[in-house]
């Protein structure tokens, strides 16, 4: 059984960043229950499909991120809707939501009101800029995503090449960093609770999650005064740590460290380099020292650079995600899990869990729910216990059809 086999969480969260949370402690064996507005979460209707097939239950990005949960449909401006959510409060340690500040108090379900009604939960709410509970600000009604945030904390203006325009990064950083954080404030909530008994509320804003993974632009502002520019591949105060071209592709190089350098100048012949076994001398002369070292890469196949220098110091090709499938690392971590779509005979290849324990299992326990799935099984039966998630999800696995699918449109309750 998983680490958290024991924890109800209730799942109000939608798009990226509080499934990417809540994904994390299904992984770790959680009982996530998706509480779904009318016509679920938008994103079950997100390519990419199985070929392109859209009449699957849902997409790979749905898939990614809710593997392993329970799926029920409710309308939260219904006041019989509402009652069955406050029974499932009373059965819950966790609550997650992801709408902007004041949504969930427009249907009196603040976090006073539930704390009230259930003193243990844990009420864990990601927004864009934070909730005026810990700290307001001018900004906290705006809608944020990804990309906002990667803008206005920083993060763009020192991503990309020196004369190119700033960039935001390839993966939805702003997103995935603050669900992660947000799953460390619940678990460290938690911990709280077992030695006190008392719940709080957990807040994490996608814009202090990114100015704190700015932390180096932060202090280096701080002491210099100057705005950090765009580097690139390579680093402001290290080299070489940068990319080199290879003549069918491109390999990185770090070699950091005096010994480092002293290995990487004699693998590539050029040993009188070590009167630039010094750090802050390499600095002053990166650019002649990197387009020496080019000079060498550039004449070599990725592998021919590899076999030279990938023992001596660090050294590694730049990749794609099909390199990833095909080089067997991924695999042995137990990083590329297929399942199944329910009521379909398709599979779809996810990331695994990075967080590995050696006395309890981590991973994907099963695939995303079809939306409503699970109501028979948290409403209408005479156990009041949490249902135990491995059980239902085996019979996702076999298909089994929805029990009520009445709902129409988005029902976005931030709208």
């Amino acid at each position: 059984m998983g680490s958290l086999d024991d924890l109800a969480v209730l799942d109000l969260t939608r798009v990226l960043g509080g499934p990417y949370c809540t994904m994390l402690l299904a992984d770790m064996g959680a009982n996530v229950l998706k509480v779904e507005p009318p016509g679920g979460d938008w994103v079950r209707r997100t390519p990419p499909f199985h070929h392109d097939d859209e009449s699957e239950a849902y997409g790979g990005y749905f898939q990614s991120v809710n593997r392993g949960k329970l799926s029920l449909e409710l309308d939260l401006t219904d006041e019989d809707d509402r009652e069955d959510f406050l029974s499932l409060v009373d059965r819950a340690d966790v609550l997650v939501e992801n709408y902007r500040a004041g949504t969930m108090e427009r249907f009196d379900l603040s976090y006073e009101t539930l704390h009230e009604r259930n003193p243990g939960l844990v009420y864990a709410a990601i927004r864009g800029f934070g909730d005026p509970r810990t700290g307001a600000t001018s900004q906290q009604q705006r809608p944020a995503y990804d990309l906002i945030v990667q803008a206005m904390a920083g993060v763009m203006q020192i991503n990309g090449q020196p004369d190119d325009p700033p960039t935001k990064f390839g993966i939805g950083i702003g997103d995935l960093f603050t669900g992660a954080l947000s799953a460390v404030g619940i678990l460290s909530a938690l911990h709280h609770r077992e030695r006190t008994g008392e719940g709080q509320f957990v807040d994490t804003s996608m814009y202090d999650a990114m100015v704190s993974m700015c932390e180096r632009t932060v202090y280096q502002y701080s002491m210099t005064g100057e705005v950090p520019g765009r580097n690139g591949n390579s680093h402001p105060i290290l080299f070489p740590y940068d990319a080199f071209p290879a003549s069918d592709g491109q390999v990185v190089i770090a070699a950091i460290g005096p010994s480092q350098w002293d290995n990487l100048v004699e693998a590539i012949g050029r040993p009188e380099l070590t009167a630039f076994r010094e750090q802050s001398v390499r600095l002053e002369n990166r650019e002649w020292l990197r387009e020496t070292i080019s000079d060498w890469t550039s004449e070599r196949t990725v592998e021919e650079v590899l076999d030279v220098l990938e023992t001596v110091v660090p050294t590694a090709p730049v990749r794609t995600v099909a390199d990833v499938f095909a080089d067997g690392i991924a695999d042995s971590r137990e990083m590329l899990v297929e399942l199944g779509i329910p009521g379909t005979d398709n599979q779809v290849t996810v990331a695994g869990s990075p967080i590995k324990m050696t006395a309890t299992p981590t991973g994907p326990t099963g695939p995303a729910p079809l939306l409503d799935q699970h109501r028979g099984d948290l409403l209408d039966g005479d156990d009041d216990s949490w249902p135990e998630t491995t059980e239902l999800l085996d019979e996702a696995a076999n298909g089994r059809v929805p029990t009520r699918t009445d709902g129409s449109g988005d029902g976005d309750p931030e709208e």
